[in-house]
Parts: C-alpha cells; structure tokens; sequence
C-alpha cells in the first residue's frame, strides 16, 4: 500500500491569504523530522501544494540531503507572487529530479465550476505551468480537496495521468485517485509516523466511504 504524505508551508506563515492557510504551515523542525522518518520508506510519497516559496528555500534542499524524491503542486495564478515559486523554480525543482503538477490557477473549489472557469483552472494553468517548468504537467492536486463525479470525469477526459485528494488513508500504487495525508501545525513526528504504520481500521474504512460517496454524488 502506498501513503501519500503532503505539506503546504514550512516555516512561518505570512499574511494568510485565504483563512486558516496558517494551520497548514508547520516548522522547520518537524519538517525535517518528518523527512527523517520516512526516509528508506518507498511505500511513503511526498508533495507538496500551493507552490510557497518555502518548497524551495527549505524543500529542496532538505530532500536532496535525504536522497528523497516528491512532487510539486504550485498555483498557476501565484508564480513570482511575493512568498511564492518563480518559474526559475519550478525549472530548478526539475532539474533536481523533482515532479511538477498543477493546483489549479486560483485555489478554488474545482466543484461545480462554470465552462470558462474549468478551462482556466484545468487547461490554462496546466499549460502556464508546463510552460514555466520547461516540462509536461500530468498530475493534479485538488483544491481543498473538494470533489465529485462531474469534475473527476472531467479531469479524466483530459488526460491527467492521477489526481490527488486531501482524503486520508492508504491506497494502492495504481489507483488513479490518490488520497493523501497533509501534515498540519498540529502534527508531530509521532502523528505523522501514526500514518504510516498504523494497522487498517474504522477511521480507514470511514475515509474509504467518504471517497466513494463524492465519487458518485
């Protein structure tokens, strides 16, 4: 089974720019205690979202120390916004042998979106963004989360090769949908390591359902 773990901020957190974006930023520390835990785990993928500079600034080099590989989910809308990546970043990212998907263009729900809105956030910022990293854009992490069947198929029909959730619990490596972990302010290397070893049980199962409910609703 594979566990899918994602971080927003490392660091401390700037004015927030949407509420309760400082819960996702967490230490230093913990980060990089985070990174020693699952370091010689390959059942543990990493990414993360939003594209804050700190991905650069601490992510990066923090991974390559550890041999560790993880893919990036920048905000097409935000590049060389004060606090977030440039795309001579994302070109850095890559060429340290780093992934890159999109996020989206503006850190919305991707629900229920109009027709131009899902073109902006699906087509245009997965372009803007290959553009910017000087290579293809195949996965996307979902906004807050937030899906149903109308998007996913939607995502399908454009050929994203996987898509990412915030739902918690583990799934196999060929699953198309991908649920993840995020790492919160209040984890610690104890929580997250709780993630990774812990044995299937209800709180797994009540994901799992809540997965397939949005799916199909």
């Amino acid at each position: 089974m594979i566990i899918n773990i994602c971080f927003h901020g490392v660091g401390t957190a700037g004015a927030e720019r949407e509420p309760g974006e400082s819960s996702y930023w967490i230490g230093r520390d913990l980060f990089l205690g985070v990174l020693d835990e699952v370091r010689g785990r390959p059942e543990v993928r990493l990414s993360f979202d939003d594209g804050n500079a700190s991905d650069i600034e601490v992510g990066l080099p923090a991974l390559l120390e550890r041999g560790l590989r993880a893919t990036f989910f920048p905000i097409a809308g935000r590049l060389e916004e004060p606090g977030s990546l440039s795309p001579a970043d994302l070109r850095t990212l890559r060429a340290a042998g780093m992934d890159i998907g999109s996020h989206g263009w503006a850190h919305i729900p991707w629900r229920r979106l109009s027709a131009p809105d899902q073109e902006r956030e699906f087509v245009t910022a997965r372009d803007v963004l290959a553009e910017a990293s000087g290579g293809p854009i195949a996965d996307a992490a979902l906004p807050l989360g937030r899906y149903d069947r109308a998007m996913l198929n939607r995502l399908r029909g454009l050929d994203y090769r996987t898509v990412f959730s915030s739902d918690r619990y583990p799934t196999r490596e060929s699953e198309w949908l991908q649920p993840r972990y995020s790492v919160t302010a209040g984890d610690t290397v104890a929580t997250v390591r709780g993630f990774i070893t812990h044995r299937p049980g209800i709180a797994d199962l009540r994901a799992r359902a809540s997965s397939a409910f949005k799916r199909r609703r």
